[in-house]
């Protein structure tokens, strides 16, 4: 504990810079994905009544229900052109600038949002969410690469892990401000969906106080000086040559790369089994089967004899439990390491997914099965957010160095937001054939990734990028050894690949 509080006074400005870069980070695109939800019918009854007063006659239900769709998946739209311009953007101006220009798409987007009900005009509520889209597509790249480049390699876990602290307490408070009593309700729905501006706002205000990142300043920048400043106003006065030295030897084997592109990525040798971890990584949090617990959730309460009026605050119970779980992942990954929480934290959700199957299939022969599947929800969630949530994000920051980190995050938002789309598309038929019985699939993929990473992940905890790089060595060179020196690195490492 006293270490805790040590740290807490010590590291102030990091915690500070943790805490602005969340607030403008993941933390709107978990708001979006949970808030739309809320004014859904209002929504609806909106177009409609736009469309009445402008041509006299009301829309088919089945036009008003495919525009509808339309507005939800725009975001993902926005979010997939978002990432594909993000890691050049990235690169030629800097993260810290990128960002604030993001907060900017952002207060457009809620402008569109809070004047559309007034201006008569649904188009603007498409315009806006296309905006949020392209926002978030850029701040969930921009945000775990900027809070990884800031850290010591002690905290480096706990502040990767706030990624999804940030994302998971961005759908709580959608939830929360989503209820009726709130802004959910007809006459407040315009600024429920602006209220994200808000996060964005703060942030443009306050991130020109804080620096680039120390990494940044010295191999892109090569200013030393700066990297200093940075790091005694990020870590406090004391004791931090050894993460020079490490920035250093970093900056040493980048001296004759360039920043690859993404197919010059692709092809590197040096970087296959890192491409490997990374796509595995994203494809297992796409398909895990978080969403469809999230989906299943609301079947089981009704069907639990939960009161049509409670099975939002029971909803809001799940959220707060994922959130909640996410904090405390965070104080753990750092102790247990990022392989242990993964491969664990997969196997215990096959277990859940197992038994799952089985009691919504049971449901309806045994009434005591009902409330064991909400229990099982909780469950899920729980063991989500303490393992995969976090650990993730960690190990996607921590297995690429500074010059090839962009382009690999632009391959991670490009399966995230197609992810987000095809689920959006099949998982709807998926469940209608298969019903509780799609569980399965997402066991299936759960057992093959706590395999896969227990058999190929280095743990990454307390290593230098430098010492991580040298553990994929084994697996990209096939050699027992691999020295982590600056001058014996394998050539494939100092040399991109040309298209």
């Amino acid at each position: 504990m006293a270490t805790f509080f040590f740290d807490l006074v010590q590291f102030q400005g990091l915690f500070q810079m943790i805490l602005v870069l969340g607030i403008g980070g993941s933390f709107p695109y978990g708001f979006h994905i949970s808030v739309i939800n809320y004014p859904s019918v209002h929504i609806r009854k909106f177009i409609n009544e736009t469309w009445i007063e402008r041509h006299g006659s009301p829309l088919h239900p089945e036009t008003i229900m495919l525009l509808w769709s339309f507005i939800v998946s725009v975001y993902g739209i926005g979010g997939f052109l978002g990432s594909l311009g993000c890691g050049y953007l990235t690169t030629k101006y800097r993260k810290k600038k990128c960002q604030m220009f993001t907060n900017l798409i952002m207060l457009v987007a809620a402008l569109f949002m809070a004047f559309s009900k007034s201006a008569k005009s649904f188009e603007m509520i498409l315009v806006g969410r296309f905006l949020y889209g392209i926002g978030t597509g850029f701040s969930l790249n921009i945000h775990p690469q900027y809070v990884g480049e800031i850290s010591p390699k002690k905290l480096r876990g706990f502040t990767n892990s706030t990624v999804a602290v940030f994302l998971t307490l961005g759908k709580l408070t959608g939830q929360v401000i989503g209820l009726r009593e709130i802004l959910g309700s007809e006459a407040l729905w315009p600024w429920l969906l602006a209220s994200s501006g808000l996060s964005a706002l703060v942030q443009l205000v306050t991130l020109p106080f804080f620096p680039d990142s120390p990494s940044y300043l010295l191999i892109q920048k090569g200013n030393e000086e700066a990297c200093r400043k940075a790091i005694r106003k990020l870590w406090g006065e004391g004791d931090h040559q050894a993460e020079i030295d490490d920035i250093r030897k970093e900056k040493a084997a980048m001296t004759s790369t360039k920043t690859l592109r993404v197919l010059e990525l692709i092809k590197e040798r040096s970087l296959r089994w890192q491409l490997y971890i990374l796509m595995t990584l994203m494809t297992t949090l796409q398909l895990c089967g978080i969403n469809a617990i999230y989906f299943y959730s609301f079947e089981v309460f009704h069907t639990a004899k939960f009161e049509e009026y409670l099975i939002p605050y029971v909803s809001l119970g799940v959220g707060l439990c994922e959130c909640l779980s996410s904090i405390l992942c965070s104080t753990l990954i750092d102790r247990f390491g990022r392989k242990v929480l993964l491969w664990r934290g997969y196997t215990l959700m096959c277990s859940v997914l197992a038994l799952l199957t089985m009691t919504l299939s049971l449901q309806h022969q045994f009434f005591w099965m009902h409330y064991f599947s909400v229990i099982l929800i909780f469950l899920f969630v729980i063991f989500y957010g303490i393992g995969p949530s976090g650990a993730s994000i960690s190990i996607m920051v921590e297995i690429f160095s500074q010059s090839f980190r962009p382009s690999a995050f632009l391959i991670v938002g490009c399966i995230n937001w197609m992810g987000l789309f095809v689920l959006g598309m099949i998982f709807p038929l998926i469940v209608d054939n298969l019903g509780p019985f799609c569980f399965l699939i997402f066991l299936g993929i759960l057992t093959f990734s706590a395999i896969f990473i227990y058999l190929y992940l280095p743990e990454t905890k307390g290593k230098s990028i430098m010492e991580i790089k040298a553990e994929f060595n084994k697996l990209n060179f096939r050699k027992n050894e691999t020295s982590v020196t600056e001058n014996s690195f394998p050539k494939e490492q100092l040399f991109c690949t040309k298209l």
